[in-house]
């Protein structure tokens, strides 16, 4: 089945990307995407960006319509990656590439320096913590990149306060977030002094 979504703004704006059904595919709702955008509007212009797990492509093709220079689309699933290759190009989002790859496989590679990283893993398997921990352990932020992470509402605790264990001690919570099941968050790399 084809399912389509709203770009909601940038030079794309009411433009539809359309994507298949496709196994954990679950994209970022427009309410969702509309608050995290309110949050990045003065990052994203000239930024590079990373969409790891990218799915319909609903955040990366959101970034790219509102100016980020470049973007890498991460995803696993071939029928997935078909369809962001077709938006892609009926949007003509030349600093769009996508790369078919397991993330942690292509997280392994060669790293290049990111300024903001969406990270929207399928729920249930217990991704995010360790993506988070390898992009900071494997030099692929930017100084003091920003770095979006969507997961599920049971990593909360009982004052509903996230629980990732594993997020590196030198990222900071700027922004936080409930909608329904999905919990999202914005956190900011602070550049370690010194490291050796």
């Amino acid at each position: 089945m084809q399912n389509k979504l709203n770009i909601i703004g940038g030079n794309w704006r009411s433009r539809k990307i359309s994507f298949e059904d496709a196994d954990g595919l679950r994209p970022t709702p427009a309410r969702v995407r509309e608050t995290l955008f309110n949050w990045l509007q003065y990052d994203i212009l000239g930024s590079h960006c990373l969409d790891l797990y990218a799915g319909s492509g609903a955040l990366s093709f959101e970034a790219a319509s509102r100016g980020a220079k470049s973007v890498i689309q991460v995803e696993n699933n071939p029928i997935a990656c078909r369809s962001l290759k077709t938006n892609a190009l009926s949007l003509g989002a030349e600093q769009v590439k996508i790369v078919q790859s397991d993330v942690f496989r292509y997280l392994a590679s060669d790293a290049q320096a990111f300024d903001i990283v969406f990270i929207d893993p399928p729920f249930n398997l217990n991704l995010a913590a360790q993506t988070c921990q390898w992009l900071e352990d494997k030099g692929w932020l930017a100084s003091y990149a920003k770095i979006y992470v969507e997961t599920e509402r049971t990593n909360v605790d009982t004052q509903g306060v996230f629980q990732l264990q594993e997020i590196p001690e030198n990222w900071r919570l700027l922004k936080q977030k409930t909608a329904g099941e999905v919990m999202y968050h914005l956190f900011e790399r602070v550049a370690k002094a010194n490291t050796q």
